[in-house]
């Protein structure tokens, strides 16, 4: 199987030749200082971290998966050292909020980042990408003390973030959920019930984990119209920020899966959990858009990643493996056959591949050129079409990452 390479040309052009995106970035507020030059800076940065220390995790992860064992959750080795040398260079901090400790990046720059680290392995990507949703969340609809305690940690990857929506009884059909949160005399709630399929909801990596849960308040309506959200921490920060005593919730089992196993799918036990009100009472799902919907636009990237790697291994198999003769005359006479690459329908599958990666690259680029992680409105033009394009970057990668050119049989 082929490593992983970064393709930073095909990035590059899309960035500077197709979207102009340094002339954009000079007319957006914050911005002033970001280059065609430090973006390649990132860019390079990024890549070597990707190939070098996260995509050779990619296939022994999968094998070895994560283990419980009563209620803690070990990562696939290499996870813990990796996540330590992903965060000690910011990365977890790139396209958040400057006022709490975010770098501010712009999100088409951002992109590109998330693009190489999905492709380099999805199962550890997976948490930086939870962590950065739930970031933009609390910036969006926590309260100003909320920001302070949590956004800091969150943003160096000390803190990491887990999104707890779904119940045992309750999938797509949220109005249904029956996770409880009583108020407090002192402000908070006292969380109750339980949630499957949370993706990194335990893990080994960070000293907290800040899960973001979905719950009715006693005197909620019925239906959707009840819901709130909260952020429930695994461990209580004390008032210097260090943590506190371990709260009232736990992991009781991870999830039989089919692939991606190098990432803990978690069931989620809240038992009277102390957690804090983001956003309004009774708003809880239109605060969790905010980050359901940064999570579907990655997924679309996670796509993107998956598919060029997919290319890359379907070129590797092309140049390798012999297979009868070039229709336009002998190209190998000192093998017993020439390679499958010089057959004009796998050239044809091949470039066809490579044209609907560097589309959806351009896709997901441009629905968020106009964007950054400060609290400042995106432009005009990237608002309106964000409407459209952000569902497209969704759906549209995904269903090009299902094209398997080549697969060795």
């Amino acid at each position: 199987m082929t490593d992983y390479r970064v393709p930073l040309q095909d990035m590059r052009f899309v960035l500077f030749d197709v979207l102009q995106s340094s002339q954009l970035w000079q007319s957006l507020e914050g911005l002033g200082e970001v280059d065609e030059d430090t973006a390649h800076a990132v860019l390079e940065e990024a890549a070597k971290i990707c190939e070098q220390v996260i995509a050779p995790l990619n296939r022994e992860a999968d094998e070895e998966g994560c283990h419980w064992s009563a209620g803690e959750v070990t990562t696939p080795d290499g996870f813990r050292n990796a996540y330590q040398v992903f965060n000690e260079g910011g990365w977890g901090g790139l396209g958040g909020n400057p006022e709490h400790g975010g770098m501010g990046m712009p999100k088409s720059l951002v992109s590109a980042v998330e693009e190489m680290l999905q492709g380099a392995c999805m199962s550890f990507g997976l948490a930086p990408m939870l962590t950065a949703g739930a970031c933009l969340a609390v910036d969006a609809h926590g309260s100003d003390e909320l920001k302070q305690t949590y956004l800091p940690k969150m943003y160096s990857g000390e803190w990491a973030g887990a999104m707890d929506l779904t119940e045992p009884h309750a999938g797509t059909d949220l109005g249904m959920i029956r996770t409880r949160a009583e108020p407090q005399a002192d402000g908070s709630y006292r969380v109750h019930g339980t949630k499957i399929f949370i993706t990194w909801g335990e893990h080994d990596m960070a000293e907290n984990i800040v899960h973001l849960v979905l719950a009715k308040r006693p005197d909620a309506s019925a239906g959707t119209k009840g819901i709130s959200l909260f952020l429930v921490p695994k461990f209580i920060p004390a008032a210097d920020g260090s943590l506190g005593s371990r709260n009232a919730l736990a992991c009781g089992a991870l999830e039989k899966k089919m692939g991606i196993k190098g990432s803990a799918t978690c069931v989620m036990n809240f038992d009277g959990a102390q957690g804090w009100l983001v956003g309004e009472v009774n708003q809880g799902l239109a605060a969790m858009f905010t980050m359901m919907n940064y999570e579907r636009v990655v997924v679309g990237i996670q796509a993107l990643g998956t598919a060029q790697w997919a290319y890359q291994n379907a070129v590797a198999y092309a140049h390798e493996r012999i297979q009868s003769r070039s229709p336009t005359g002998v190209q190998n006479p000192a093998a017993e056959a020439d390679p499958l690459l010089v057959h004009p329908d796998v050239r044809r599958m091949l470039l066809t591949a490579k044209a609907y990666n560097e589309g959806g690259r351009a896709f997901t680029s441009m629905s968020r050129s106009g964007s950054t992680g400060r609290n400042t409105p995106p432009t005009p033009s990237c608002a309106s079409g964000r409407k459209i394009v952000s569902p497209c970057s969704h759906l549209w990668p995904k269903r090009l990452s299902a094209i398997r050119p080549l697969r060795p049989r």
